[in-house]
């Protein structure tokens, strides 16, 4: 009976240990990153802007993947990466960010875990030195999706996420920007004061609804991810518009609009005119072409880019991975700072049109 009941013991036990078991890291894996879209052209670069980027954008993706080749989650690689161009003052997102009409420097960010769905944001902050940050502790440690303005910064202070202050975001080159932004919205505002076209209301310019003015850079910033245990997850953080007024927000923020991850389908994170990209639900619509049209990532976000936000008025791009490693990075304008790094250690940075 003793003899039984230790072989039924060991029959227990070896069994829980099967249903507990590593299962195997697999070998393929992706980050794909972007650094804004817009009128970037090679004959407006300087040779040591060019290079700047380029080293930019290159720690990004090395940052990346250092997580992801040591089987660390596409999560935490998405949220790493995204931090280092926070960090950079070349980038529209952290401490590149652009100034708004009043002076200051809102900020926004958004993150999405594609095994579980949740996801997390903030928008309107000026305090939060790492808004990616603030945004996955949104997700990770509140009941809440989004959080705005002054509450999302006092829950980031209490969460012990860094808090700097509004001069941190100050660069001469964004401010700057602002000025000769006020002067070309000051003509524009002379030249007409009752353009409705668009639906606008009487007395603005169609300035202050393109960033940095039509063919203006859009300076958001992402990454998108598939780790070594297939899981999908995306990653996009701005400054927002130039002379922007009346507290507006964009797409990145927005689950489904900029950001998006699922893992039946694909991760993205947009980055253009984001009324657009919000009207269009930009990255549910993708991954919804794809799981219910049963169309490719490639034609489905062709689709979306290259036809369907143009057609309505907007412009802009964005990068994309599925669930199988296929990458997609479109855009309908005359560049977009982008690139990838894949398992086997290949790596790629672009800034212009190929």
């Amino acid at each position: 009976m003793r003899k039984l009941l230790i072989i039924v013991c060991l029959f227990i036990i070896n069994k829980a240990l099967a249903q507990t078991a590593v299962v195997p890291l697999k070998d393929k894996f992706v980050l794909v990153i972007h650094g804004g879209a817009g009128t970037i052209l090679k004959s407006q670069m300087t040779p040591e802007k060019e290079k700047a980027y380029q080293e930019a954008l290159n720690k990004a993706l090395e940052t990346g993947y250092a997580i992801l080749k040591e089987g660390g989650s596409a999560m935490d690689a998405v949220e790493a990466t995204v931090r280092t161009m926070e960090d950079s003052p070349l980038f529209n997102a952290g401490k590149g960010a652009v100034f708004t009409n009043e002076g200051k420097n809102e900020l926004d960010a958004a993150i999405m875990d594609g095994k579980t769905l949740a996801a997390g944001s903030v928008a309107g902050v000026t305090t939060i030195r790492n808004p990616i940050t603030a945004a996955r502790a949104v997700m990770e440690k509140s009941p809440h999706v989004m959080m705005t303005g002054k509450g999302a910064e006092k829950f980031a202070q209490q969460q012990g996420i860094e808090i700097v202050a509004p001069s941190y975001f100050y660069t001469e080159e964004r401010w700057k920007g602002l000025q000769r932004a006020k002067s070309e919205d000051s003509t524009k505002m002379q030249q007409d004061h009752t353009d409705t076209t668009k639906g606008i209301s009487s007395g603005f310019s169609e300035f202050f609804y393109s960033p940095l003015g039509v063919g203006g850079k859009y300076g958001t910033v992402g990454a998108v991810a598939l780790d070594r245990h297939g899981n999908l997850a995306a990653a996009t953080s701005t400054g927002g518009m130039t002379n922007k007024k009346f507290g507006r927000v964009g797409d990145a923020p927005i689950i489904g609009a900029g950001t998006y991850a699922n893992n039946a389908t694909v991760a993205i994170s947009g980055t253009g005119w984001g009324e657009y990209f919000i009207r269009l639900v930009m990255a549910k619509s993708i991954s919804d072409m794809m799981e219910f049209g049963k169309m490719k990532l490639k034609t489905a976000a062709d689709e979306m880019i290259m036809k369907r936000l143009p057609a309505l008025g907007g412009d802009g791009g964005l990068i994309a991975v599925d669930k199988n490693g296929n990458i997609a990075m479109p855009f309908c304008t005359e560049g977009m700072y982008r690139g990838y790094i894949k398992n086997d250690g290949k790596k790629e940075v672009r800034i212009y049109k190929d």
